[in-house]
């Protein structure tokens, strides 16, 4: 087997610990001059040029990215891939949402060839946009989680997904039974996780949409594969909330709906938590459960704010990462993700800065996955995802950032003025996935 080597020059930046729980110093590291050397899809050393420049392997050209920053691949908690072709669908808020544009878009799954064009499309949004990895909704048909996998390992993303489980509650063509989505998560679960990068996540879409015994199915399966991971929504919407209180009128209240089918837990992410209680977010610190945070989403929806504040409160910590929620977020870029991160921040009275933020969108989603050994940072040992962003991408964020200071305000402006446009590459196990100023290649007209 041939060993094949990456090494990058250029500021370098990631985290080795919580920037909400801990010291600056203690948690983000930059190196002005960096390299970062790989061998075989890993991080084996990263730091100081002149300190490591003697361990490049011999024979392995540098690509050079001087006046960039290059961080670990970004990390998007919770998107429907699915979703894709419904973004920026005009509506009002969620029920209503997902009655008019997400169910009629979900059926069009069930032409496998149509579920194919679209995960191909999704994979090159992501790395356009340098995410490497992403825990996705897929929809109620195996054939929808099929195509994903096929994507996401052509690319030899890290990528995690599921078959969306509902039996009540929506369009008939949509829903399965608790008995066959069991079965047919298992099959896929079996077929898909731990293949290449692959993780499987099993995916009730939300408490409104499966009866208690397919929820009961949902925890028996997570418990017979408990390195699975766990996605689902909570908390999204006042009305959800009272629409779960209706159906579950012997729970405590949405979250100990999951928490009576053994659905909370270390790898379970929930997305959106926006009014969830005190006392429900101890109940996630105490679990180990994670929550994702959708900013663009939710302000799309008129959800609420989401108060990272107090899920990140030092006493009961939860880990936290964000999400872009295509299509009920706007954005693929987890850059604006964090510009709208901020926003929400400051409508609660809490400064969000930048290192806080580049966190969420690497090492803290790793986190929230549970695959912060894996990806997330630059970390020798790691897998090597990471993306180059380019200060200079338009003449605007050109101009802007040759006034910075320091790099965390370069890195705040990042956050609030990049978009696509500011990935300059995205590399995926080492090797280069997305090139910005590549070459277009020959019209296939």
């Amino acid at each position: 087997m041939s060993s094949t080597a990456t090494a990058v020059r250029g500021p370098l930046v990631w985290f080795r610990g919580d920037p909400f729980l801990a010291g600056r110093e203690e948690t983000f590291v930059h190196e002005s001059d960096g390299l970062l050397i790989c061998q075989d899809g890993l991080i084996t050393a990263a730091g100081d040029h002149a300190a490591l420049r003697h361990l490049i392997p011999p024979g392995t050209e540098v690509v050079h990215y001087p006046d960039h920053v290059i961080t670990a691949g970004f990390v998007d908690t919770h998107v429907h891939y699915v979703q894709t072709g419904i973004i920026a669908a005009f509506g009002s808020q969620l029920i209503d949402w997902l009655n008019h544009y997400t169910f009629v878009e979900e059926q069009r799954f069930s032409d496998a060839a149509y579920a194919r064009t679209v995960a191909s499309s999704f994979c090159d949004e992501l790395l356009r946009n340098g995410t490497t990895t992403a825990l996705t909704f897929c929809a109620v048909y195996p054939d929808s989680v099929d195509a994903l996998f096929e994507e996401a390992t052509r690319r030899d993303m890290r990528m995690a997904g599921g078959k969306v489980l509902m039996d009540r509650n929506a369009p008939e063509p949509l829903l399965d039974t608790a008995r066959s989505g069991y079965d047919d998560s298992k099959a896929l679960l079996e077929r898909w996780h731990g293949k290449g990068r692959n993780l499987y996540a099993i995916t009730p879409r939300f408490a409104p949409t499966s009866t208690p015994e397919q929820l009961e199915a949902a925890g028996a399966l997570w418990r017979e594969h408990p390195d699975a991971l766990v996605h689902t929504h909570v908390s999204e919407n006042t009305g959800e909330i009272s629409w779960v209180r209706s159906l579950f009128p012997d729970r405590a209240g949405y979250l100990d709906v999951y928490d009576h089918y053994g659905l909370l837990g270390h790898r379970a992410v929930l997305a959106h938590g926006v009014h969830l209680t005190r006392r429900e977010r101890d109940r996630c610190a105490e679990t180990g459960t994670a929550i994702s945070h959708c900013p663009t989403s939710n302000l799309f929806l008129g959800s609420g704010l989401f108060h990272v504040h107090d899920a990140k409160d030092g006493r009961h910590p939860i880990h936290v990462g964000l999400g872009t929620d295509i299509g009920a977020g706007t954005s693929f870029s987890l850059l604006a993700t964090m510009n709208e991160a901020y926003k929400v921040a400051e409508l609660c009275n809490y400064p969000l800065d930048s290192v806080k933020a580049f966190f969420l969108a690497t090492l803290g989603g790793a986190r929230a996955l549970g695959i912060d050994h894996q990806v997330g940072s630059l970390e020798a040992g790691h897998e090597a995802d990471f993306v180059v962003l380019d200060p200079r991408a338009t003449p605007l964020l050109a101009q802007r950032t040759s006034r910075v200071g320091d790099i965390e305000e370069l890195l705040f402006v990042l956050a609030v003025m990049g978009d696509d446009r500011t990935v300059r590459a995205t590399y995926v196990n080492g090797a280069l996935a997305h090139d910005r100023d590549a070459a277009p290649g020959p019209s296939t007209a």
